[in-house]
């Protein structure tokens, strides 16, 4: 256990130092990931209106996006990593290369099996994610076009997640945490030189989305082939190896899902409100996801394999220091992080879209989601953090129920808070989808961590509280620090885009340097997170 608190004043670990600097690989390449896609939605808030085009893409794209994550990153990488790192501990290098033959096999004919269906029930499909769409023929058809070329990225996506998969087993993670550049630098490209020669030129990216899965995947191809791990895709639905990620993947798709349904059913009750409504929450939910995947995921893909290896070779002890670093490293980024995209949330989005298409009511109605949605990132960086001290000892079924309980609270607080809105005739209805989320995902990380703490997996919560008391009080500091500095509302539109840049920067540079100040003199140094 951490000495009587969750800092330790002992000297880093060899394994704490593996950690983080394989934390700040994948945190580096995915900011860079994030940096260029932000670029990337800035180039579409430029091209397209926020309207029904805009709204047909998301939608087009959600659904893929949907099914990435939930077979890709989700419930596959849950359950293939594990295995995968079980294997190459105690089986031969024969039979793991084996294993890796059978998984590309198998995934590779059920994901072209399901991507040829996407692309025939295109119409359906939307039918389904989007019914308010159906009164609007020219959007319904549209988004069903988009639909039926960005479908078969799943299957690229997918192929792509299991050779990052195999590269994060063997300790690479810096390759397929810069993959996601791609597909962010192909939409770019397709915005600024596709589209003008297209009759619908929002389809570009639809385009841009497809091209990105095909060089993303073939990216990888070269490092699998330097370690040797290149696959020979074979069929193996009975290789003992594949039936248990199977077994595996079959609760964990359940529990991967349960975010993910959230989004379809916000993009659901959003295709009922006015135009405009997807995309604000695209946005501002693209703002989140900054925060959200250049820490949380990130610390998240390197702590699963760490926790697996723990579990098998290390024991218990390492498994719970391991745990509570992470818990608690990601306090201390996810907090002021909370914060600043509360405070700034107009601002940021100003700054970064409001040219040409995107104009200041756009700003406005995405920054109230964005305040919505913000408040609950400590959670979201938690859940994976937590969930995956669960998937790592293969017990996918708990963090499974407790989702599912998660996401049925979603979907009720959906209904309730949207209803509500309407009702009181409040100005952006869509506010009550992103409150939803954040509710219920503080209900999430509430009962994983109380599950892990009645498995004794992790010890107490006492441990957190003075650290968690000196992270809140500058916190405090530094809100009070964006308050002071930040200029009046009506300046932010007045402003060039260069001002509007140097503005926020200096903002940010002052909040982060005050909170960063404010932990020196409570006595927080970098040496207190050895394990």
């Amino acid at each position: 256990m951490l000495k009587s608190s969750a800092f330790n004043t002992n000297k880093p670990t060899p394994l704490l130092a593996s950690l983080i600097k394989s934390t700040l690989s994948v945190g580096s390449m995915t900011f860079l990931s994030r940096v260029v896609g932000l670029a990337r939605d800035i180039v579409i808030a430029r091209f397209f209106d926020a309207g029904d085009s805009t709204d047909a893409f998301f939608v087009a794209f959600k659904i893929p996006n949907f099914l990435r994550r939930l077979f890709a990153e989700g419930a596959f990488s849950l359950a293939f990593v594990p295995v995968l790192t079980e294997y190459r501990s105690q089986h031969s290098a024969a039979q793991v290369k084996d294993l890796i033959d059978r998984v590309a096999g198998t995934l590779g004919v059920i994901l072209l099996i399901l991507s040829l269906f996407g692309v025939l029930a295109s119409p359906v499909i939307v039918t389904i994610v989007a019914a308010g769409f159906i009164d609007q023929p020219e959007k319904f058809n549209l988004t069903a076009d988009m639909l039926r070329i960005t479908f078969p990225y799943i299957l690229l996506i997918s192929m792509t997640a299991m050779a990052g998969g195999i590269l994060n087993t063997w300790k690479h993670f810096a390759v397929p945490a810069f993959t996601p550049v791609l597909l962010n630098l192909s939409m770019i490209g397709c915005a600024f030189w596709l589209s003008p020669h297209l009759d619908l030129p929002i389809t570009a990216l639809a385009w841009g989305v497809l091209l990105a899965g095909v060089v993303q995947l073939l990216f990888q191809l070269p490092f699998l082939y330097a370690e040797g791990l290149l696959p020979k895709p074979a069929w193996g639905w009975r290789h003992e190896g594949v039936q248990k990620i199977i077994k595996l993947m079959i609760p964990a798709l359940f529990g991967s899902s349960v975010a993910q349904i959230n989004l379809l059913f916000d993009t659901f009750i959003a295709s009922f409100l006015i135009s405009g409504s997807v995309t604000w929450l695209y946005f501002s939910d693209r703002l989140l996801e900054f925060p959200l995947g250049v820490f949380g995921i990130a610390l998240a893909t390197v702590v699963l394999p760490n926790l697996s290896e723990a579990h098998y070779k290390k024991g218990s002890k390492h498994f719970n220091h391991t745990l509570q670093w992470a818990v608690m490293l990601s306090l201390l980024i996810a907090t002021p992080a909370t914060i600043g995209l509360f405070l700034l949330s107009q601002p940021i989005l100003v700054t970064l879209f409001e040219y040409g298409a995107f104009q200041n009511n756009d700003s406005m109605m995405a920054a109230y989601s964005l305040m919505a949605y913000s408040l609950g990132l400590p959670a979201m960086i938690l859940i994976k953090i937590l969930a995956s001290g669960f998937y790592a000892r293969q017990d996918t079924r708990t963090p499974v129920r407790i989702g599912i309980q998660a996401m049925c609270l979603n979907m009720v607080l959906n209904i309730v808070f949207v209803l509500s809105m309407l009702k009181y005739d409040f100005i952006a209805p869509h506010v009550g989808l992103a409150l939803a989320t954040t509710a219920s995902a503080y209900f999430n990380a509430a009962m994983l961590a109380l599950a892990l703490k009645k498995k004794s997996i992790i010890e107490g919560f006492a441990v957190f509280a003075l650290p968690v008391l000196k992270i809140l009080i500058a916190c405090c500091a530094m809100s009070l620090v964006i308050l002071w500095l930040s200029p009046a509302a009506e300046a932010w539109n007045q402003w060039q885009w260069f001002e509007r840049a140097y503005q926020l920067g200096w903002l940010i540079s002052s909040a982060i340097l005050c909170y960063a100040l404010m932990l020196r003199i409570m006595g927080i140094r970098r040496r207190h997170f050895a394990l």
